[in-house]
C-alpha cells in the first residue's frame, strides 16, 4: 500500500465529529420545528380564529340568503374543519332552486358558499297567486300576488308532464322570443288537446300547439318584421303559418308564409 493514499484516524476524528454536530443540529431543529408547529396548532385550534367568522353566499336569487345558510348547516362560531364541503353541497341541492353549489374555504375562518340556481322559465297562475316554474318543471311552492313581467305566465295549466312539456319548449326558444311572451293559455280544441292561445308584449296574438311550439314560435320575430306594427291579430301557428287582422278576422293573408322561407 502507497504512503500517500493512507489516511489516519487522527486526521478523520475532526469530520467525523463535525458531520455529527450537523446532524443532530438537523434533529434538533427538526423537533423545534415539531413542537413549535404543534404549540401553534394548540393556539390556533383554541382561538377565535379557528371558528367561523363569516358565511358568504352568491349566486342566489330565488332562495334567500338565510335559507341558504341554514340547508348549509354552517353557523358563525363552529369550528371551521367540522364543515365538509361535500356534505354541504349535498344538502343545498335538496333545494328545489339550487341545482348545483361550491363552498370554499377562505382562510383563517370566511366560508363562501356560490350556487347556482335552476333558470326560472314561466310563472304558473293558480287562484290569484303565481307561482315560479323553473327550468325542470318543478314549481315552487311559495307565489305572489302581484303579476310578474319577468317571465311568461301560464293559464290553464296543471302540475303534470303537460306542464313539463311546454316548459321544455320554452327553454328551446332563444331568450329574446322567451321574453316577447307575455302569457300562454292552453285552450285545448276538438282536433288538438294541446292547442295554446299566446299573447305577446307586441300586441299580437298567436294560436299554436305544443306539438310544434318551439319549432314554431322560432320564426315569430320574422313573421312579426313583415306584419304592419299597427294592424294587430291573430298568427297562426298551427299548420303552416297565416296571419288574421282582428278588424277582418274572416279574411287570411299568406304573409306569414313568406317568414318562414
Amino acid at each position: 500500500m502507497k504512503k500517500e493514499n493512507v489516511v489516519s484516524i487522527e486526521d478523520r476524528i475532526p469530520k467525523l465529529k463535525q458531520h455529527r454536530k450537523k446532524k443532530a443540529n438537523r434533529r434538533l431543529l427538526f423537533l423545534l420545528s415539531m413542537f413549535l408547529l404543534m404549540i401553534l396548532s394548540v393556539v390556533y385550534f383554541q382561538s377565535p380564529l379557528s371558528h367561523v367568522k363569516n358565511v358568504v353566499i352568491t349566486g342566489n336569487q330565488l332562495v334567500s340568503d338565510q335559507i341558504v345558510q341554514e340547508k348549509s348547516g354552517i353557523d358563525k362560531g363552529m369550528n371551521v374543519w367540522s364543515v365538509s364541503s361535500d356534505k354541504t353541497v349535498e344538502q343545498l341541492k335538496k333545494l328545489p332552486e339550487i341545482k348545483d353549489a361550491n363552498v370554499k374555504l377562505s382562510f383563517p375562518n370566511s366560508y363562501s358558499i356560490s350556487v347556482e340556481e335552476f333558470d326560472k322559465k314561466a310563472y304558473l297562475s293558480k287562484g290569484n297567486k303565481f307561482f315560479v316554474i323553473l327550468e325542470n318543471g318543478n314549481v315552487l311552492n311559495k307565489g305572489t300576488e302581484s303579476i310578474p313581467v319577468d317571465a311568461p305566465l301560464l293559464r290553464g295549466f296543471k302540475e303534470d308532464k303537460v306542464l313539463v312539456k311546454i316548459v321544455d319548449e320554452l327553454g328551446k326558444l332563444p331568450k329574446e322570443v322567451q321574453h316577447l311572451i307575455s302569457e300562454v293559455n292552453l285552450t285545448p280544441k276538438k282536433t288538438d288537446q294541446y292547442h295554446l292561445t299566446l299573447f305577446m308584449n307586441d300586441g299580437f296574438e298567436v294560436s299554436a300547439t305544443i306539438r310544434t311550439f318551439s319549432e314554431k314560435m322560432v320564426h315569430y320575430p320574422s313573421i312579426v318584421s313583415q306584419l304592419d306594427p299597427s294592424k294587430k291579430g291573430v298568427i297562426d301557428l298551427e299548420v303552416g303559418s297565416f296571419f288574421r287582422a282582428y278588424e277582418t278576422e274572416g279574411e287570411e293573408s299568406n304573409e306569414g308564409d313568406e317568414s318562414e322561407r
